[in-house]
């Protein structure tokens, strides 16, 4: 996107980055009490016990060194071969992303993917399960975004072990994702074995591909003014909160089109009640499912603080990153084929739908790797409403291991 010059003067700079890239039968409800069922029952309260254990543990993006450590440790406890590699430096992680291979009784491979990062907790996490449900005891989130799926691939690698899989399993657990997509932005995806994959990472009912996600840019305005005394002087100030929201006031906000949609969600500047603002910073982002839509959009913003800035005689600063790149898979994709039978097959219906969320598929989709995101049961993700109920676990572990069997069946045929 070019820079868009100033007005009466004003000196405007901008910095735009898009970054590029380094690197059978039965229903649903009928299913919740089955798909647990057929897990013997040492191995059901071992998903559960480990899913509670797991959320207890802090891991607020940046700080994944104890989860990461635990994870491993389960792993190399099974005697599954277990990595970390090198890109906690480079995506400001607390560790690097864990990769671990099941060698399965076939040739093939197919990958499955969690995160092991959430947002800030909001204080020490205290897991209840009551009435088949898993909720926070506070007011902190549960951490089910998205330890519900790590949990149920450590359990996938448990059983693997003792019943080799059908195909190899090439299990990926990824750090910083809630901010930017960061880890699997630096995951080597030429050491993957497997040609395509699933992220289960997706707080919608079981049975939902997300088949088409948007395109993320990231606006940060700086305004600078004059300050001067409010009460005295206030006409030798130059005010960079009235800029600010002058800009955001003349800004098309909210969703603009079924694909589309823009937000300024933080604003910060000032220094006391009498003092004309001499600083004001906005943050703010556009999405779309459609790329041309989002330059478009974030053009309008661009040009809505260039005015702003230049009306009230300030300065203005820009910044423009991509956060992610937006994908719509092909109907006909072989990995959307295969987990649409997995989920038939576990008596879900598939629904396609497109998301206005990222995820780590977008930036592995980014990277030439193809990736499914998929729904895995979680609900109020973010917010100390989140909640999952423990047969969604057993349902999650069904349906991997329906995409496993019939991986091995598509890589023998």
């Amino acid at each position: 996107m070019p820079p868009r010059a100033g007005r009466r003067g004003s000196l405007v700079t901008m910095r735009t980055t898009l970054a590029p890239w380094r690197g059978g039968g039965q229903g649903p409800k009928a299913l919740a009490a089955s798909a647990a069922d057929s897990l013997p029952r040492v191995s059901d309260e071992r998903l559960r016990d480990r899913f509670a254990r797991l959320c207890e543990i802090p891991s607020p993006t940046g700080s994944e060194r104890a989860i990461a450590d635990a994870v491993l440790a389960e792993l190399r406890d099974l005697g599954v071969e277990a990595h970390e590699d090198g890109a906690g430096g480079p995506a400001r992680a607390g560790a690097g992303n864990l990769i671990a291979r099941i060698p399965g009784v076939g040739d093939g491979w197919v990958m499955l993917c969690a995160h092991l990062d959430t947002v800030p907790e909001g204080g020490p996490i205290e897991v209840e399960l009551a009435d088949g449900v898993f909720r926070s005891r506070g007011e902190t989130i549960l951490g089910a975004d998205d330890k519900a799926a790590v949990a149920v691939l450590i359990e996938l690698a448990a059983r693997a072990v003792t019943r080799p899989p059908p195909v190899g399993l090439e299990l990926v657990f990824t750090v910083a994702e809630e901010e930017g997509l960061r880890g699997a932005k630096e995951l080597d995806l030429s050491s993957l074995r497997a040609p395509y994959g699933y992220a289960l990472d997706h707080a919608t009912p079981i049975g939902e591909l997300i088949t088409a996600a948007p395109t993320h840019q990231r606006l940060v305005a700086e305004f600078e003014g004059l300050e001067a005394h409010a009460g005295l002087r206030p006409e030798d100030g130059h005010s960079a909160i009235a800029a600010a929201a002058a800009a955001i006031a003349s800004m098309k906000l909210g969703r603009l089109d079924p694909e589309t949609t823009a937000n300024v969600g933080l604003i910060s500047g000032g220094t006391a009640a009498n003092v004309v603002a001499g600083a004001c910073r906005i943050e703010g982002e556009a999405r779309s499912l459609d790329e041309a839509r989002v330059s478009e959009t974030m053009a309008a913003m661009l040009d809505a603080c260039t005015w702003a800035a230049s009306e009230h005689g300030c300065d203005l600063d820009v910044e423009v990153t991509e956060e992610f790149r937006g994908y719509r898979h092909a109907p006909g994709a072989a990995p959307l084929r295969l987990a649409r039978s997995a989920l038939e097959r576990c008596g879900f219906e598939p629904r396609d739908v497109a998301t206005g969320g990222g995820s780590d598929a977008n930036a592995l989709v980014a990277g030439g790797f193809e990736c499914v995101l998929l729904a895995n049961g979680t609900e109020a993700n973010h917010t100390p409403a989140e909640s999952v109920a423990a047969a969604r676990l057993g349902e999650m572990l069904a349906v991997c291991e329906a995409i496993a069997e019939l991986a091995a069946a598509e890589a023998d045929g």
